[in-house]
């Protein structure tokens, strides 16, 4: 049987001023990386459904390109899920017994790595392949997503570390995989129903 490990010996101090500090912090602010926290993983697909809207106009590969970058997504959600499975750390918020914004999840509900961290880091390499601009902007995203999983009480630092690395590893790994196989995937798929989503109509 695997046991629950208990991540407060990596960076508990470190988290529990993190915490301390959301608790004395306006609640304007609070409420707004919670907020963030809770809903932000939606502006990623938003900008993947601008970055595939934008692709069509250079063609039907980088149409293809810009399609993949869910599934990439999916991709690195997955190798986390697998992550917490074999880790199986416990949240912050049952090892050090605090007070935090969020409410605290259920036992098994395992802490590391973080899967909102993982889903952000993954959805901005993505992009990046598909515009700078997009990547840019989801790089700077997923930066507060992470940071607001700690601030929010979910995770600590570590797990939003390592739910980085897993999205940015699997990302850097399938992208290029992905592309090697774009340029005959589109051409098979233009010439069907479905060229109106990798083409601009002309």
């Amino acid at each position: 049987m695997i046991l629950a490990l208990n991540g407060s010996v990596v960076d508990g101090p470190a988290y529990i001023d993190v915490v301390h500090l959301a608790g004395h912090a306006p609640a304007w602010l609070n409420d707004t990386v919670a907020a963030w926290s809770t809903y932000g993983l939606a502006m990623f697909a938003v900008l993947m459904t601008v970055g595939w809207w934008q692709a069509r106009r250079e063609g039907a590969t980088a149409s293809v390109t810009a399609l993949a970058a869910p599934f990439v997504v999916v991709l690195a959600y997955g190798v986390d899920a697998a992550l917490k499975l074999l880790v199986r750390e416990d949240r912050p918020c049952q090892s050090l017994r605090v007070a935090t914004l969020e409410a605290c999840p259920a036992s098994g509900d395992w802490s590391f790595p973080s899967n909102h961290a993982a889903v952000a880091a993954a959805a901005a390499v993505a992009l990046l392949f598909v515009s700078r601009r997009l990547g840019t902007v989801a790089a700077v995203a997923a930066g507060a997503m992470a940071a607001s999983r700690v601030w929010v009480g979910a995770h600590y630092p570590h797990d939003v570390v390592a739910g980085v690395v897993v999205g940015v590893v699997t990302a850097l790994l399938a992208v290029p995989v992905l592309r090697g196989r774009t340029e005959a995937l589109a051409l098979r798929l233009a010439a069907t129903r479905l060229r109106p989503l990798l083409v601009v109509a002309s």
